[in-house]
């Protein structure tokens, strides 16, 4: 998918310098946001069969409410003190897509409306954090290059120093104050993070952290929004230590039922009704979304789309499933799972990742496959 994204941008002229719009990224839009919100455009226009829509249509759809009130621990969008963050929230990643035209954005009596342009690179963004970040550092580049400063951020990549830092950092506001509207010492500096970070983790640099040059090499949970272990859940003063850890917990928990949910989805969105494993038990409509490793004695790998596998009712529950007993798998017949999930790969590789596959077979320790 990289060199499709690649081709795409390559047609585009994302010149800040021509545009004079410092939007193409803004400080909301980190890889879990893009995500999220490019799934629930998916969502939006497959449930409502609209070609065009508003901020507003997509903050105040359900689908978008139940998920993102939930994983970002954000109120109901109906709640009047939240318009102004849910407004940010998505109108920030839904128009840093229409810089890269993957949606077409046009502003209208103060308003945006959007329409889709690229169906296939939005829905590679939906399905994970790493396909934004994949996309995030295509796009950023393009954009660099495109704008001429490209240079001195490779020049710091190269060999990272917070002398380099200071030059990229005072260069990008130099352009960005003289080529666009944005003035703002204090936007500027929220959205440098999120042009640098992003180009850092693609090529495993020190990138930047509280203004200041990184200690490490640039990781997963310095890009999102929500961190993945929820370390920096703050503890509120009238809170036990007991109710803090349970809502933490309970932030995890809530992450993992959405990715797993989507995850599903998507399996039978792209299978069914056929099981991904043609043998003699393969007949009627595939229903049924398979762990190849189960859920409970494989947790961090529950919800990788390389994990599930679409099945009929019988090869579920009397070939992956012994007599119907959900607690043990046929080993044997995991085999079998594992070599149909591979030719599945290689069928949807814009969905499946050849190096999530991989790990998933390192996690659940089988060394070979088909």
């Amino acid at each position: 998918m990289k060199k499709e994204i690649e081709k795409y941008l390559s047609s585009i002229d994302l010149d800040i310098r021509k545009s004079k719009n410092a939007r193409f990224i803004d400080h909301k839009v980190t890889a879990d946001v893009l995500t999220i919100i490019a799934d629930c455009v998916v969502e939006f226009i497959e449930q409502t069969n609209k070609e065009e829509f508003t901020v507003k249509d997509i903050w105040e759809f359900k689908y978008s409410n139940e998920n993102i009130k939930e994983v970002f621990g954000k109120p109901e969008v109906l709640e009047k003190k939240a318009k102004s963050e849910y407004d940010k929230f998505f109108s920030q990643s839904l128009i840093s897509l229409a810089y890269g035209k993957i949606l077409n954005g046009e502003k209208k009596k103060g308003k945006w409306y959007f329409t889709i342009e690229n169906k296939v690179i939005l829905d590679f963004i939906s399905i994970r954090e790493r396909n934004s970040l994949i996309f995030l550092n295509i796009y950023l580049t393009k954009i660099l290059n495109d704008s001429n400063i490209w240079d001195i951020f490779n020049n710091f990549f190269e060999f990272p120093t917070k002398e380099k830092l200071k030059i990229i950092k005072d260069e990008y506001k130099v352009m960005i104050r003289h080529y666009t509207k944005t003035q703002s010492e204090l936007d500027i500096n929220r959205m440098f993070p999120k042009v640098l970070n992003p180009l850092a983790y693609a090529r495993k640099k020190l990138g930047i952290v509280d203004g200041r040059i990184s200690k490490d090499i640039i990781g997963l949970n310095d890009l999102f929004y929500n961190r993945k272990n929820w370390s920096d859940v703050e503890k509120d003063k009238n809170e036990t230590r007991e109710e803090y850890e349970l809502r933490a917990k309970n932030k995890i928990i809530t992450y993992q039922k959405y990715s797993l949910q989507k995850a599903k989805k998507l399996i039978k969105k792209y299978h069914s009704p056929h099981s991904e494993i043609q043998d003699e038990f393969s007949y009627g409509e595939a229903t049924q979304v398979h762990h190849i490793f189960m859920q409970s004695d494989f947790p961090t790998i529950d919800s990788y789309l390389e994990n599930l596998i679409l099945l009929t009712p019988t090869q579920h529950m009397t070939k992956a499933h012994p007599n119907n007993n959900t607690k043990i798998i046929d080993k044997e017949y995991q085999k079998v799972c594992i070599n149909a999930k591979y030719n599945s790969i290689q069928m949807f590789p814009n969905l499946y990742s050849m190096e999530d596959f991989e790990y998933v077979l390192e996690v659940g320790n089988i060394k070979t496959y088909e």
